[in-house]
C-alpha cells in the first residue's frame, strides 16, 4: 500500500467514523423519544407493530474496587486479573 493509499484509507475511515457518530446521536434521540412516551404512558413494555419496546429499571451488584483496594489492598491485589488489549486510533 502506498502512502497515498494509506492517507485515503485513513480519511475514509475518519469520515465513516463521523457518520457513525451522527447516526448514534440520531438513534439516541429516537430512543429518548420512545422513553418519554413510555414514561408518559407509565408503561415498561409497549407493543408497536412487530416490535416490543421495553424500558425498565433493574438492579445489579458490582464490587467497588476503589473501596476494596483502600480497605484490603492485599486481597484486591490477590484477585486482580490483568489483561492486555490493543488500541487502534486515527488522529
Amino acid at each position: 500500500m502506498t502512502m497515498n493509499e494509506i492517507t485515503t484509507t485513513a480519511r475514509n475511515y475518519r469520515e465513516i467514523q463521523a457518520m457513525i457518530k451522527e447516526l448514534e446521536a440520531e438513534a439516541e434521540s429516537l430512543k429518548q423519544t420512545m422513553i418519554r412516551e413510555m414514561d408518559a404512558r407509565q408503561e415498561e413494555e409497549l407493543a408497536a407493530g412487530e416490535y416490543k419496546i421495553r424500558y425498565m429499571v433493574y438492579e445489579s451488584s458490582r464490587i467497588d474496587t476503589t473501596a476494596l483496594k483502600k480497605a484490603l489492598p492485599e486481597v484486591a491485589e490477590q484477585f486482580t486479573k490483568k489483561t492486555a488489549a490493543t488500541r487502534f486510533q486515527v488522529a
